[in-house]
């Protein structure tokens, strides 16, 4: 972990006009009390790190003083912009909640760039939700914290539970998970599970995995037609929304060559803050699936998390 240190807090009560320094704020559930930028959004709360803004004086051979960028608030210790959506800045009273990297520069409606044909905190900036308010002051230091994904997959077999032959779909589905989060630079924390076909099994991990707010679970088997697939039947009342595109275009694009694809009758929904997805149980299936799930994974996650992120 590592720290991040507040060297300045900065405020206007105008949109458009520079901040100007304060020794310390309020931050409530809107952003710094008193600013102008602050409401019941995503962007509550900007700030830029010393070394974006000292990087900039020298491209821009002038200096520039803290809030001159429109900053609530300057930090030392991190590259701010190597953070990411949904990680954190906490300490033991105030969690502030990464929720945007950069914006849409004003271009000719922003003063710094009319100056020097360029500005830092359209690409160096970073915008933040308050999870916990409190007094903050100069000084102040926070931890950071990279957001850890947390993944459950549950294979369903009478089979496999038993013994009486290994799980190849479960592991599959967690090698591809595993190059999916490094692929995207994130933490994740994978556990597998192998129960038989039985609904109230099913339906207490992933009730629990709502609970832990897990944020994605991903099955294997029992989508067909057969009497123990019970998988569907169980997850689709457990949803608070279903999202039919991903599964409907799965089966559209490879049952136009092997009509068995149209079968599966596997479903993906959002269980508070947890996607779930249902997948057949074969390995051949899970790497059809699973190439097109992650195509829209990391946007739904934002989306989940109410960012926008289009």
């Amino acid at each position: 972990m590592t720290a991040v240190k507040v060297v300045s807090i900065n405020i206007s009560k105008e949109k458009g006009t520079i901040k100007y320094p304060v020794e310390n704020c309020i931050l409530d559930h809107h952003g710094v009390q008193g600013d102008a930028h602050a409401g019941p959004w995503h962007r509550q709360v900007s700030l830029l790190g010393t070394n974006s803004l000292e990087k900039f004086s020298k491209e821009a051979k002038r200096s520039f003083r803290f809030g001159e960028f429109a900053e609530n608030i300057t930090t030392e210790g991190i590259e701010l912009f190597n953070s990411k959506p949904l990680d954190r800045l906490v300490s033991d009273k105030i969690e502030l909640e990464v929720t945007q990297i950069g914006k849409k520069c004003h271009g000719d409606g922003c003063a710094i760039f009319q100056e020097v044909g360029n500005c830092v905190m359209p690409k160096e900036g970073i915008f933040c939700r308050v999870i916990s308010g409190g007094e903050l002051t100069v000084g102040y230091e926070f931890t950071y914290q990279a957001k850890e994904f947390k993944v459950l997959i549950i294979t369903l077999s009478d089979r496999a539970s038993a013994g009486a032959y290994s799980d190849r779909s479960g592991p599959r589905v967690k090698k591809l998970m595993e190059e999916y989060f490094d692929q995207i630079s994130r933490n994740c924390i994978i556990e597998t599970e192998v129960i038989p076909d039985d609904a109230k099994s099913l339906e207490k991990l992933v009730q629990n995995a709502r609970n832990e707010q897990v944020d994605l679970v991903v099955t294997t088997g029992g989508t067909g037609i057969g009497a123990k697939d019970i998988t569907v039947e169980t997850i689709r009342p457990m949803l608070d929304k279903e999202i039919p595109g991903v599964m409907e275009m799965i089966r559209m694009k490879y049952g136009s060559e092997k009509p068995n694809a149209l079968l599966s009758r596997g479903v993906a929904g959002v269980m508070g803050e947890t996607l779930v997805y249902t997948l057949p149980g074969s390995v051949k299936a899970v790497n059809e699936y699973m190439e097109e799930i992650c195509k829209t994974l990391e946007h739904l996650f934002y989306m989940l998390h109410g960012l926008d992120a289009h």
